[in-house]
């Protein structure tokens, strides 16, 4: 088990299955990322920085780019939710396509690197 798994385990369903789709979608496409808990929220590195992060709130799930600019950059592409500075968020019945996770991955990699 590492720190993500751990965090899942206290999430309740249905939300803890989207979270872990979400994972696996992020995985696919950056399988190189190191999994841990940055700023108390399961969170995917490469190299060292923040690419993608999820959380369970109350009321919706958000995405975490780890980066103000990630939104700014495609912002056609995610008009049909609401984002903050550094979340997007989305609900169980909407979870985030795989199309959408790898073009905020992208964009994010292209900014970082």
């Amino acid at each position: 088990m590492n720190a993500i798994d751990d965090y899942l385990d206290t999430i309740s369903e249905p939300q803890r299955s989207v979270l872990a789709e979400v994972r696996k979608r992020i995985l696919s496409v950056i399988p190189e990322a190191v999994e841990c808990i940055s700023y108390q929220v399961p969170c995917f590195k490469v190299d060292g920085k923040g690419i993608a992060g999820f959380a369970a709130y109350k009321n919706h799930i958000s995405y975490f780019p780890f980066s103000g600019q990630v939104f700014k950059a495609i912002p056609a592409e995610v008009s049909g939710y609401v984002t903050t500075s550094g979340a997007l968020h989305f609900t169980i019945d909407e979870p985030l396509d795989e199309a959408l996770i790898k073009r905020l991955i992208e964009v994010r990699l292209a900014q970082a690197f």
